[in-house]
């Protein structure tokens, strides 16, 4: 298995992005009317696309640390002129948890949603290939081509199956992420001024070694590009767009939506990794890692009394995002080898339990009777947390064991699809909420653990002092109290509350991505040890940049008649080109 790896690593690679490139290529040249064809060519990439995810995650986690780098070079030419391509075990795990989201997502879509618009499969890979491609790209240039890409097909999939709502929470969504793209563009070109290039590593090299003159430009273009990336990342402030957008998308663009926001956080890690753990950059380092530690607890504290605020299904969903993305980000920003260790451990779990929510939410709302539309319009204005009378009255009767009818009701059967969204949506509220025996339990546990020995943990950073430790630690429980009593409300209103509901239609093809995603939470669970090694040599080797620069600096084209030359000349040092 390890030689075969070893033989089409390269071309592995780059599959995640040429994979679904020519999958929505074939899917243009395939008819609307040929709806059974296109739903195959798109699941089939998409299983592809687990297969190829799979098989990284299995070579960079086979590999020691110093070689556990994998660096594709498409244009042949030497870095960083040219294109680079790099995975490693970070990068290589938000490939999988993208990949078996985009199955799943894609599975669900076939029951209704892939018919409610035009083109939804081409442009669902279209937000593979930009997806993949921020994961695995190496320079600043492309990593801006990948957003625009995901951008741009996000932008059809949040207005696709129409409807006013939906409508003007897309153009609030449009149009925030224009701005970001915006911001994302000037800080690209700052950062290009001083440094001169824009390939992570030799960026990294010449932080250390770049006139102090330059450091307040450096500053101003770290920071606008620092505000791109945390309005992907919903970071309060920039977070007012996320709820009504997400929460108004169909149901299969939610669920892959719950990946967007870690794309942004992956990129933050990444970069602030790369190039502020080092002593090397001297006063720079950990540059910018108190506003992270703080927008990251405001993050949090926003999604925790979001998530108390409602009782809707997919409102809750959106703000379970916020809540996931929050921790995570905080977390990282203590720069703590073992913290970081556990919230990524905890961005696989959380992400796939949102994204099962949102199509489980979609589920529930779809159960609701046409007596309830009036109420469900003033819930979606004002999310209004009480019951009228008529539901009091049978709240009452249920504490009886009486129906509307005064008909007794033990012993009556639970519909299959009731019971079946009644046993995804509990063990979603585990996973959300952090409690036993699920994997979100294990990863807020490590996260508490690191946060009360911070001395035995590791510590990296110097800036996190005790009170600041202590805060995250309050805001990590009381998140889970938060999230487990506003789960118990929506459960009790949605499932226990109302019997005159009919039971909604479940067809199997809805059911079953569902259970693939909580199937990944659950073998998360059972292999947490393995999980945990795994994310702790990610962590170490994000906090170890040489090995990173290392792998992509020495990487060289394939020789050919064409830049044999080029490729026996001596290389030019990076102190002589640094301005």
């Amino acid at each position: 298995m390890i030689a075969w790896l070893e033989y089409s690593m390269p071309h592995l690679i780059v599959a995640p992005i040429l994979l679904p490139m020519f999958t929505a290529a074939v899917l243009v040249a395939v008819r609307e009317k040929h709806r059974s064809a296109r739903s195959f060519i798109n699941i089939l990439a998409c299983l592809l696309n687990v297969l190829v995810a799979c098989a990284l995650v299995y070579w960079v986690k086979e590999r020691d640390a110093s070689s556990a780098y994998g660096v594709y070079l498409p244009s042949n030419w030497d870095v960083p002129f040219g294109i680079s391509l790099l995975v490693d075990r970070f990068s290589a795990m938000m490939l999988l948890v993208a990949s078996i989201i985009g199955l799943s997502t894609a599975l669900y879509a076939v029951a209704r949603w892939d018919r409610a618009g035009v083109h939804f499969q081409t442009l669902f890979q279209v937000q593979l290939m930009g997806i993949n491609g921020a994961f695995l790209t190496a320079d600043l240039f492309n990593l801006f081509v990948f957003f625009e890409i995901l951008l741009a097909a996000s932008y059809g999939l949040v207005l696709h199956g129409s409807g006013p709502n939906r409508v003007r929470a897309g153009l609030h969504y449009i149009a925030i992420n224009l701005v970001a793209s915006f911001f994302f563009l000037i800080g690209v070109a700052l950062i290009y001024n001083v440094t001169g290039t824009l390939s992570f590593a030799e960026i990294a090299q010449r932080l250390q070694v770049v006139n102090r003159a330059g450091h307040e430009l450096l500053y101003i273009g770290f920071g606008v590009l620092a505000v791109a990336f945390l309005a992907k990342a919903a970071m309060w402030p920039l977070n007012f767009w996320l709820v009504s957008a997400y929460s108004s998308a169909s149901a299969p663009s939610s669920a892959v939506f719950a990946i967007l926001t870690k794309v942004g956080l992956y990129v933050i890690l990444r970069l602030s990794s790369l190039f502020f753990s080092s002593p090397a950059v001297g006063e720079d380092q950990w540059f910018g890692s108190t506003w992270l530690t703080y927008g990251g607890m405001m993050t949090l504290v926003f999604g925790m009394v979001g998530i108390l605020s409602t009782i809707r299904p997919s409102r809750l969903a959106a703000y379970a995002t916020l809540v996931s993305s929050g921790t995570i980000m905080m977390a990282i920003s203590f720069g703590q080898l073992s913290l970081t260790s556990a919230a990524l451990y905890y961005l696989p779990g959380s992400t796939l339990a949102v994204a099962a929510f949102f199509l489980i939410a979609e589920l529930i709302e779809r159960s609701r009777s046409p007596e309830d539309a009036e109420q469900r319009a003033a819930e979606d204005e004002e999310d209004r947390l009480v019951f009228n009378l008529a539901e009091l009255e049978l709240e009452e009767k249920q504490n009886a064991n009486l129906d509307e009818r005064e008909e007794a009701i033990i012993g009556r059967a639970i519909p299959a699809a009731i019971a079946f969204l009644g046993v995804t949506f509990a063990c979603c509220a585990l996973l959300i909420a952090g409690l036993p025996p699920l994997a979100g339990f294990i990863a807020k546990f490590a996260m508490l653990n690191a946060l009360i020995n911070p001395s035995g943990a590791g510590s990296l950073n110097v800036i996190a002092t005790d009170s600041v430790r202590w805060v995250a630690l309050a805001l990590i429980i009381v998140s889970g109290l938060f999230a487990l009593i506003s789960f118990s409300r929506a459960g009790i209103r949605y499932f226990w509350s109302p019997v005159n509901r009919t039971a909604p239609r479940l067809r199997i093809i809805e059911s079953i991505p569902i259970v693939i995603l909580l199937a990944a939470c659950v073998l998360l669970t059972m292999r947490a040890e393995i999980s945990l090694r795994y994310t702790y040599a990610t962590s170490a080797a994000l906090y170890q940049p040489a090995d990173y620069i290392r792998a992509v600096m020495s990487t060289r084209p394939i020789p050919s008649p064409t830049n044999q030359e080029r490729l026996t000349a001596p290389a030019t040092p990076a102190a002589e080109v640094a301005p």
